[in-house]
């Protein structure tokens, strides 16, 4: 059974840094893009980073790229969102999700067949 897990999340004062992992289970990571969405109170999902199957293409959106970075280690079946100088807007519940597919990778909610249940990231001082 396909699963994703993911984990990392917490309170950090602004302009500090966490790590998220997204750890997969039930299906070959090698196979799979994976992307990273947040969701704000009262606020709709939105796309954060993707990352392609082979790690080779990463999209990020406008409001993180320079402070957020995607990676992937398809040995450990576990995809990273590390998060450089947080600001309290990027207080969310954050997801991952992946998508079989060997070919980009995509910050659609739509593109994606399955779904982490989320870990909160609350940035505060």
């Amino acid at each position: 059974q396909l699963q994703l897990v993911e984990s990392g999340g917490g309170l950090v004062q602004p302009g500090g840094s966490l790590r998220l992992s997204c750890a997969v289970s039930g299906f070959t990571l090698n196979y799979y893009a994976i992307g990273w969405f947040r969701q704000a109170p009262g606020k709709e999902r939105e796309g954060v980073s993707c990352i392609s199957s082979s790690g080779g293409r990463t999209n990020y959106v406008d409001s993180v790229n320079g402070r957020f970075t995607i990676s992937r280690d398809n040995a450990k079946n576990t995809v990273y969102l590390q998060m450089n100088s947080l600001k309290p807007e990027d207080t969310a519940v954050y997801y991952c999700a992946a998508k079989p597919t060997i070919r980009s990778c995509s910050i659609s909610i739509s593109f994606y067949d399955s779904w982490g249940q989320g870990t909160q990231v609350t940035v505060s001082s």
